[in-house]
């Protein structure tokens, strides 16, 4: 099939190619980040409008089924936060598992700056909030500041057009996705509740048919998605956080092609061939059924070409882009401005988010980076210096999402604390976003100097 197109093969680079799906991911991730921030501003002023209590009413609201014996009734609120969220928690396991396999994450060398980044980007947010917050109620909130919103990073990157290098975009992303990983980490040890463990076996068991389904090459979405449901009640019913079932799902999708390239070119050749010299069917604007039974065979070879984890992951970006990120903003963001916007952000655990996203993330982020970089383990990103690198630090300041996720678990009886809590996210992912686009734009980009590089001085 190569042969067809040999003008496109010939003419475009190597690197090029490899980068086009990351490409369109980009563009999905910075548009989505746009609606959010549409949606998180329509959430404020609803909230603090003539129209403040339907707002709040609205996702108070109980919804649920009943089947059989078996009940499930959740405030519209949770639902959202339990039920469409573990979608993009399945979305965000499925982009961690492709960058371990063949991504960012695929090497050692490769993976040693992204993972410093992160962990640098973890630890130094959440020791700032413990030392603004230790010994009081609102220490818990600890994991607030630790999160990376790669939508709203990516949007304002994309604002930079070609001053920034897309390996810059390709490195941030990573850094976001062992964030991600980290998170979850953090919500299942420390934002559980008591545990059921009928339901945590249950749990286990199914994930185990899930596994197994993998082993036995079972590729068809339907009976995974039919598991992953099963696991999701039964990780809820638990006690631990029902999202945690959408990355476990995802890590049981499987991730190879069956048919290698020459294999499938041939077959999809072959069965070309087979419905175009078919006998004419009898009726016009009809197919035989030798011609139903070759396009069935080049669905199912298509089918075994393509990887059901991708297939999986380019299907459900723009879904969890443009309508489960933003609803789930319109759900969160609308906090109620009982005081002003200064006496709450001046609270020990908004100061402690401030901090930690504004000042924490840079340093935590740049330091783990540079570290892993200079050490000679870390794999140098190419084109870029240390200006990029700490706009990008800055840029993982903006917290959004994961941030007020977790707030929500962190002071779930507390909403006065919460909503302070998550108007210091959003202050903090305003100042962000922009010292991160002021530092990039600051001037025009140096391809010729690589982070790694002992002449490299600016920053």
């Amino acid at each position: 099939m190569a042969g067809t197109t040999p003008d496109t093969d010939d003419k475009t680079p190597l690197i090029a190619q490899w980068l086009s799906p990351f490409r369109t991911f980009a563009r999905i991730e910075a548009s989505g980040g746009l609606v959010l921030v549409g949606a998180a501003v329509v959430a404020l002023i609803w909230a603090n409008s003539g129209w403040s209590q339907s707002y709040f009413d609205l996702w108070r609201t109980r919804v649920g089924f009943t089947f059989g014996g078996f009940s499930l009734y959740k405030s519209l609120e949770h639902w959202i936060n339990d039920g469409l969220m573990a979608v993009f928690f399945f979305t965000v396991g499925l982009e961690i598992k492709r960058e371990i396999l063949a991504g960012e994450l695929d090497s050692l060398r490769k993976a040693v700056g992204p993972v410093g980044a992160a962990l640098g980007g973890m630890a130094v947010p959440a020791a700032i909030y413990l030392a603004v917050n230790a010994g009081s109620a609102s220490a818990r909130g600890w994991a607030v500041p630790m999160a990376t919103d790669i939508a709203f990073a990516l949007g304002v990157l994309s604002l930079l057009g070609k001053r920034v290098p897309l390996t810059l975009k390709v490195f941030l992303t990573a850094v976001a996705i062992v964030d991600d990983l980290g998170a979850v980490v953090v919500i299942a040890v420390f934002y559980t509740n008591q545990i059921s463990a009928p339901h945590l076996l249950a749990g286990a068991a199914i994930l185990a048919l899930l596994l197994g389904m993998n082993a036995a090459g079972v590729r068809r979405a339907s009976p995974y998605a039919l598991l992953a449901f099963l696991l999701w009640i039964a990780l809820l019913k638990s006690g631990l956080h029902a999202t945690i079932a959408g990355v476990l799902a995802a890590w049981t999708i499987p991730a190879r092609t069956r048919y290698t390239a020459p294999r499938f070119g041939h077959t999809a050749r072959k069965l070309a061939d087979a419905f175009e010299h078919c006998p004419a069917p009898a009726r016009k604007g009809f197919i035989s059924k030798n011609q139903i039974h070759a396009l069935e065979g080049l669905e199912q070879a298509a089918a075994r070409a393509g990887v059901p984890l991708q297939r999986l992951e380019h299907a459900l970006h723009p879904w969890t882009a443009f309508a489960i990120m933003p609803i789930f903003a319109l759900a969160n963001a609308g906090v109620a401005l009982n005081a002003s916007p200064a006496q709450l952000i001046a609270s020990p655990a908004s100061l402690g988010v401030l901090l930690g996203l504004v000042i924490g993330k840079q340093l935590g982020v740049f330091a783990g980076a540079w570290l892993a970089i200079r050490s000679g383990l870390g794999h140098t990103p190419a084109g870029l210096n240390f200006r990029h690198l700490h706009g990008a630090a800055a840029l993982s300041g903006i917290g959004f999402t994961m941030s007020i996720f977790i707030a929500n678990l962190a002071f779930p009886g507390n909403q006065a604390l919460a909503d302070a809590v998550k108007l210091a996210v959003l202050a903090a992912s305003v100042l962000s976003g922009i010292w991160g686009y002021l530092l990039l734009r600051a001037r025009p980009l140096d391809r010729t100097q690589g982070v790694g590089k002992p002449q490299v001085s600016d920053g």
